[in-house]
C-alpha cells in the first residue's frame, strides 16, 4: 500500500494526510504494510515533500516579496536540491490581507537559487507556484547576478511595476554556476508571459492585481521581454512565447532566460521522490489532495501519480476534502474510486477545522472496500 498524496491546503500538510490514511487504514487491517511518500506538483509544500523522503532541509535568510527579511528553506540530497520559490516569494509571505501585485519581487527566490549553488547543487529542481509576485522573474535575475536599469542607469523598482522603466539589461553578470548546473523549472502551469493567457491576465487578480493593474503589469513585462531581447537576443521572445514562462508572475521567464528546462512539476517530483520504486512494492495507491476538481486533471499532483500508476499496472483510488469530478472523469484519469470528506461530514466548515479526524474515517472506508 502506497500513500503518494499532496496536502489539504489549508488544513493538512502532504505528510499529515499520509499520517491520518495510515492511522484509518489499520483500524481495519492493523498490521497493514504501508509505505508514505508525500507528494508536491512544484507549488507550495514541495521542499517538505522531499524532506519527507530523505532530503536535508537547509535554511537560509533571504528577502521577502516586499524585501523583508524572512528565513525560507531548501532541500538537499547530495548535488541535488529542491527549490521552492514560495518559500522566499510567496502569498504566504505576505502580511494578512496585504497584497503588493506591482512592486512584489522575486529577489528572495534568486538568493534561495544561489544558497542552493553555494550548498553544493548541481541539479536544481525550481518548484515554481504559489507567488505573490508577478515581476517576470526580474528580481531573481537581480539576485543572480543582472542588472536592470532605469535611463538614469540606476537599478529600477522592484516588482512588475517598476519594469516600465527599464532602460537597459545587463546579463553578463549573472552568476557562472548557473551555466554548470541542469536547471529544471518544476511547474503545473503552460501560460506564457503576456497576452490574454500570460501572467498578468490569469494570475494577476489572485495577487490583488485591479484590472488596471493587469494592463500595466502586462505592458511592463512585454516592455522588460523587448529589452531583454535587445540584450540576448530573439531567444528572449521564443521564451516569453513559451509553455511555463508565465508560471508564478513569469518567474518561469527568469528561469528560462538563465537555462532552465521546462518540465511538469509532479513528473519532475515523482522522479527526485524515488517514485518508481516505492511504486513496484505497491499493491494499491492512495492518492489526493483537497479539492479533485477540473484543475486536478491539468498537472496536479493527483494525476500524475493515477498516470504513472496506471502505466505500471497499479490500481488508484483517492481522498479529498471536496470532490467535484464525476465517476467517468476519474476513471479517464485512472482513479477508480474517490473518497471526499464530504461524504463523512456534510459541513465544510467542520471539514476544514476537523480534517485530520474526518480523514481517518474516510480511510477506514478505503480499508473496508479494498483490505477486508
Amino acid at each position: 500500500m502506497l500513500i503518494a498524496a499532496d496536502k489539504f491546503k489549508g488544513s493538512l500538510t502532504a505528510v499529515q494526510v499520509a499520517e491520518r490514511v495510515t492511522a484509518g487504514l489499520r483500524r481495519v487491517v492493523p498490521d497493514v504494510e504501508v509505505e508514505a511518500l508525500p507528494v508536491a506538483d512544484g507549488g507550495d509544500g514541495t521542499v517538505d515533500a522531499a524532506v519527507a523522503a530523505g532530503f536535508e532541509r537547509r535554511e537560509v535568510r533571504v528577502a521577502g516579496p516586499l524585501g523583508e527579511p524572512v528565513t525560507a528553506a531548501f532541500a538537499l540530497r547530495g548535488d541535488t536540491a529542491v527549490v521552492e520559490m514560495a518559500e522566499a516569494s510567496g502569498l504566504q509571505r505576505l502580511p494578512a490581507g496585504v497584497f503588493a501585485p506591482l512592486s512584489a519581487s522575486t529577489y528572495g527566490s534568486g538568493e534561495l537559487l544561489r544558497a542552493a549553488l553555494d550548498a553544493g547543487a548541481r541539479t536544481i529542481v525550481f518548484g515554481v507556484g504559489g507567488s505573490a509576485t508577478t515581476d517576470g522573474g526580474a528580481g531573481m535575475l537581480s539576485a543572480l547576478g543582472a542588472r536592470l536599469l532605469g535611463a538614469d542607469g540606476e537599478p529600477v523598482a522592484p516588482g512588475g511595476g517598476g519594469l516600465a522603466d527599464l532602460a537597459r539589461a545587463d546579463l553578463s553578470g549573472l552568476d557562472p554556476r548557473l551555466a554548470e548546473a541542469e536547471f529544471v523549472l518544476a511547474s503545473d502551469v503552460d501560460n506564457p508571459l503576456t497576452g490574454p493567457k500570460g501572467a498578468p491576465a490569469v494570475y494577476g487578480p489572485q495577487k490583488g492585481a485591479s484590472p488596471e493593474d493587469v494592463e500595466t503589469l502586462d505592458a511592463a513585462l512585454a516592455h522588460y521581454a523587448k529589452v531583454l531581447e535587445e540584450a540576448i537576443g530573439a531567444r528572449a521572445a521564443e521564451f516569453a512565447a513559451s509553455p511555463g514562462a508565465g508560471a508564478a508572475g513569469g518567474i518561469g521567464y527568469g528561469a528560462l532566460i538563465v537555462g532552465a528546462r521546462f518540465r511538469a512539476g509532479i513528473e519532475v517530483m515523482l522522479d527526485v521522490l524515488g517514485f518508481a520504486p516505492a511504486l513496484g512494492r505497491a499493491s494499491l495507491v492512495i492518492t489526493g489532495e483537497g479539492s479533485l476538481d477540473e484543475q486536478t486533471l491539468h498537472g496536479k499532483a493527483p494525476a500524475g501519480v493515477a498516470a504513472a500508476a496506471r502505466a505500471a499496472g497499479k490500481e488508484v483510488v483517492a481522498v479529498c476534502g471536496r470532490l467535484a469530478l464525476a465517476p467517468e472523469v476519474l476513471g479517464r484519469a485512472g482513479i477508480r474510486r474517490a473518497y471526499a470528506l464530504t461524504d463523512v461530514e456534510p459541513d465544510v466548515a467542520r471539514c476544514i477545522a476537523e480534517a485530520g479526524p474526518i480523514l481517518e474515517q474516510v480511510a477506514e472506508r478505503i480499508g473496508e472496500d479494498f483490505l477486508r
